[in-house]
């Protein structure tokens, strides 16, 4: 019985693989020593070649801190699935569920084996009910997932159902059919990175948050994205000792002409703890920012405007992204931070047809429905609904901030001047008289819509000079350390979108 468990724990051959870490060596990186006590070991035994079946799951601590673990197996028939490794996997997560115990996943599986269709596909123990279980833990524990090799066909919906995957360059996949089958089916003819690589994950399709070379560095960041989230959706995130922003200096940072780019980071490091910030899916529609970070300890969502990308414009992709990043926060009680300088949602025929107004909505519906702390912050230009999108008053920021360079509008001064008056430019002959006509009203504008009357109207609550900014933060993050969910509101998953 011994000599059989050993030889499970040794599991499969992958000495075809020299790039890749073997299953066990990957729970050593992600895991802290001696903490790992595994379940199942034995599966499939007496059938030779299928050390534990092709899974591995557990329980064990990531500093200190419990978790359920699926780790596959690629040197058993490639990580695939077969009934035990279906039933090891739901049991864990039934234990999660149970105990509320985060998971980490770390995904390197061919699909389901055909040659048991009977074990893995129809029945209730299966495949379905795996989805069924993440689904049923999502929202109420942090669902983590680094993937490291294959995850195909139906097997590809279980790092969709995670909070944040992290991908493998090169040995990393995500498709519902192979090239093979796809050929077969639809005539294209593909390779799989092209299909379902972790490029095109990160930077086209979205599923993707991450790309890394190693699979070590993978594990480490999930390690690390793990410091930010609580172990379940009662709890509160961890803090951590304060630092000082690495940078400093405010000026020229935020340019005063709103059709001049910059990059919204910059602005990042100088309000946040200093090496704290943890973007999310920064290859995939860069015109919107996310990510966590600290400030004086306390953890924070960002959700920034990106004006060096598309003048930071909401697209179909970014209202997306934010959308299922604020549900994120929302979900494990992590105070969110909106940093504006929007104008607007992008327009035009393509985005229409792309259904940008449905998919506003749906950042709209995140934004407004969460309950946890939301500040907003404007920073320049807040145009349009893109200044509704990014947690206007009437959807009940605790505070709303603005640098003195910030200007709120319906649009801009000089769009809404010629909107206004556009029978009256055009019969202005004289260019010279056209060009003192439009600048007189644009300062008419800016005069009758600025700050002071923001202020005096209560749809800001101050106006803060960039260095004392992150003060101004500290100190209401502070104040709403005690806040509450209303009385009987029950978790939510972490949609998909």
């Amino acid at each position: 019985m011994l000599v059989a468990a050993e030889r499970a724990r040794r599991g499969g051959d992958t000495s075809r693989w020299p790039d890749k870490l073997p299953v066990r060596e990957r729970l050593d990186v992600l895991l802290d020593p001696g903490s790992f006590v595994e379940d199942g070991v034995l599966a499939s035994t007496n059938s030779p070649g299928m050390p534990a079946d092709g899974v591995v799951t557990g329980v064990g601590t990531v500093e200190g801190r419990p978790v359920a673990v699926i780790a596959h197996d690629f040197g058993v028939k490639a990580g695939s699935w077969g009934e035990r490794t279906c039933e090891k996997q739901i049991r864990i997560l039934e234990r999660a569920d149970r105990d509320l115990l985060p998971v980490f996943y770390l995904v390197d599986s061919a699909g389901g084996r055909l040659t048991e269709q009977m074990g893995f596909f129809p029945g209730r123990r299966g495949a379905s009910k795996i989805f069924h279980m993440q689904v049923a833990l999502s929202g109420r524990v942090p669902q983590i997932c680094c993937l490291h090799g294959p995850s195909a066909a139906g097997g590809a919906y279980m790092p969709a159902f995670t909070d944040w995957v992290g991908m493998v360059d090169g040995a990393a996949s995500m498709y519902l059919a192979s090239p093979r089958v796809a050929e077969k089916v639809t005539g294209e003819r593909t390779t799989a990175e092209e299909m379902g690589g972790a490029r095109m994950h990160a930077e086209v399709s979205g599923c993707g948050d991450a790309v890394f070379d190693e699979d070590w560095q993978a594990i480490a960041a999930a390690r690390l994205l793990f410091t930010y989230l609580p172990g379940h959706f009662e709890d509160a995130p961890p803090t951590a000792e304060p630092r000082e922003p690495e940078a400093s200096g405010w000026d020229g940072l935020v340019p005063e002409d709103p059709t001049v780019g910059y990059d919204v980071t910059a602005v990042i490091d100088r309000l946040v703890d200093g090496g704290s910030f943890f973007e999310v899916k920064p290859d995939w529609a860069p015109e919107i920012v996310v990510g966590f970070a600290r400030l004086e300890g306390r953890v924070v969502g960002l959700v920034a405007n990106q004006p060096r990308v598309r003048s930071g414009a909401i697209h179909v992709d970014s209202a997306d992204k934010a959308a299922r990043f604020i549900s994120l926060c929302d979900a494990f009680n992590v105070p969110l931070l909106f940093l504006q300088d929007v104008p607007g949602f992008m327009v035009g025929v393509a985005v229409e047809r792309q259904g940008i107004i449905r998919h506003g909505a749906k950042m709209i519906t995140a934004m407004s429905s969460a309950e946890v702390p939301k500040f907003t912050i404007v920073l320049r230009k807040a145009y349009a609904a893109g200044f509704y999108a990014m947690c206007a008053p009437g959807f009940e920021p605790r505070a709303t901030l603005a640098l003195p360079s910030a200007f709120i509008g319906a649009m801009g001064p000089e769009a809404s001047v010629n909107a206004v008056y556009a029978g009256k430019i055009a019969e202005i002959a004289d260019e010279d008289e056209r060009e003192a006509f439009v600048a007189a009203r644009v300062e008419e504008h800016r005069a009758e819509v600025n700050l002071l009357r923001m202020g005096d109207e209560l749809v800001v609550d101050a106006v803060v000079p960039g260095e004392e900014l992150r003060g101004e933060l500290v100190a209401r993050l502070r104040h709403a350390d005690g806040w509450t969910r209303t009385r009987g509101r029950r978790h939510h998953p972490v949609s998909p979108v």
